[in-house]
């Protein structure tokens, strides 16, 4: 059998298990297997070239649960699972609507829910978290920070200098005297009880603990649970049912969840045992990561999700996803964009493109909402790790897909 090339591969559409064929006449034999990826879901032929994007990419890493999720013009046209199988062991099918961790996609569903609280006037983005929320911090510097400086990284803390404080639960287990699993209020007692890194507002340095904080901040404003409180006012809107917060281990994992993967592995922060456990179960804490990483979705509620930014009035207002979207008070970055409310931002004519990626052990994910009415969401049980392709590659390669005409059916009733 010859191979095809890349590009009679992309011509031919799919990239599959192939049936065995018998010579007339052979007798039946059992042939073996030959890996490929397998697919669920539909894609119509006008978009088969990020079909054939999403195709490749699973192959070449052997991703064995991933999705691709497009909208236009606020219909779903594509819906896809993805899963490679090579036969060595019993998988799952992974459907359009199986549930993904989504990692830092999380950020932009937090900020929004803030955004949410402004506009009905139980918050200000220039309200002092160190007030909102009763801290009382060993660098008084922490009382310039805001809401809107966590919304946009501005906050204070450099992980590059003090480490991410919601991965390092060892350390503040030990540091407090507290067994594990430690909660929000130990991150919170544990980094307020160190100098902040840099003046707050002086420049954007991703933080996941300003996140964590945000997450406190619509608990205490709104005076229901984080989770709650997004799928009430966010989520419900939108007709959204299926997203819900993680949590660490195999054996919790909800009806529809994906299996994760990571080669690599970590003592247990969920207990006090010392074992050792694949680093995606139990190596890191699903229940505090919430606010700025905790969310399960399929890329079918992703994309719809972004209908909360492109139907005005539905969650938040032209006036609210304005401010949401708005240039921080350090401008611009060197390649032209900026950091909004969860989102990267950049300008292109007559419309803001808008981003994100999410990432830890056994997840990547990505949502972009981008111009001409176009969205989409791509999202893997397993991120780049030693040894394995660049996963950043992406964006990239389904910006170069061209598409001459759009198709008309709206797949979104299938799912909603």
């Amino acid at each position: 059998m010859t191979l095809l090339s890349r590009r009679n591969l992309l011509k031919a559409g799919a990239i599959a298990v192939p049936a065995a064929v018998l010579a007339p006449g052979t007798a039946a034999r059992a042939a073996k297997p030959i890996p490929g990826v397998e697919m669920s879901g539909i894609a119509p032929a006008s978009l088969a070239g990020f079909d054939n994007v999403v195709k490749k990419f699973v192959l070449d890493r052997r991703i064995t649960a991933a999705q691709l999720a497009i909208m236009k013009s606020g219909k779903i046209v594509l819906a896809r699972g993805y899963r490679y199988n090579d036969f060595s062991r019993a998988l799952p099918t992974v459907s359009p609507t199986s549930l993904f961790r989504i990692a830092s996609l999380s950020k932009n569903i937090t900020s929004a829910a803030i955004m949410r609280l402004v506009q009905d006037g139980k918050l200000s983005l220039s309200a002092k978290v160190t007030q909102l929320l009763g801290l009382t911090p060993l660098d008084t510097r922490m009382g310039q920070v805001t809401v809107l400086r966590l919304m946009q990284h501005l906050g204070g803390w450099d992980r590059d200098v003090s480490k991410d404080q919601l991965w390092l639960d060892h350390t503040i287990s030990a540091a407090l005297d507290v067994p594990l699993p430690i909660s929000h209020a130990d991150i919170i007692k544990y980094a307020t009880a160190r100098r902040l890194d840099f003046d707050p507002g002086a420049k954007m340095v991703y933080s996941n603990y300003g996140y964590l904080l945000l997450g406190r901040v619509i608990e205490k404003v709104s005076g229901m649970s984080y989770e709650s409180y997004i799928k009430t006012k966010l989520l419900q809107p939108l007709g959204i049912t299926r997203m819900r917060l993680g949590r660490s281990l195999r054996s919790e994992a909800v009806a529809g969840e994906v299996a994760y993967e990571s080669q690599y592995t970590n003592k247990s922060v969920v207990d006090t045992s010392g074992t050792v456990v694949p680093y995606q179960y139990g190596g890191f804490n699903m229940p505090n990561q919430d606010a700025n990483g905790g969310w399960l979705a399929s890329a079918v509620d992703l994309v719809r999700w972004t209908l909360a930014f492109d139907k005005p009035g539905t969650v938040l207002t032209s006036a609210s996803i304005a401010k949401l979207f708005a240039k921080p008070e350090i401008g611009v970055n060197q390649y032209g964009s900026w950091y909004g409310g969860g989102w990267w931002v950049r300008q292109v004519t007559g419309h803001l493109n808008t981003w994100h990626d999410g990432s830890m052990p056994g997840t990547f994910s990505y949502l972009a909402r981008l111009q001409n009415g176009f969205s989409y969401a791509v999202v893997f049980n397993r991120r780049e790790e030693t040894g394995s392709l660049d996963f950043d590659t992406i964006d990239d390669d389904m910006n170069k897909v061209s598409v001459s005409s759009w198709p008309t059916t709206d797949l979104t009733s299938r799912y909603f």
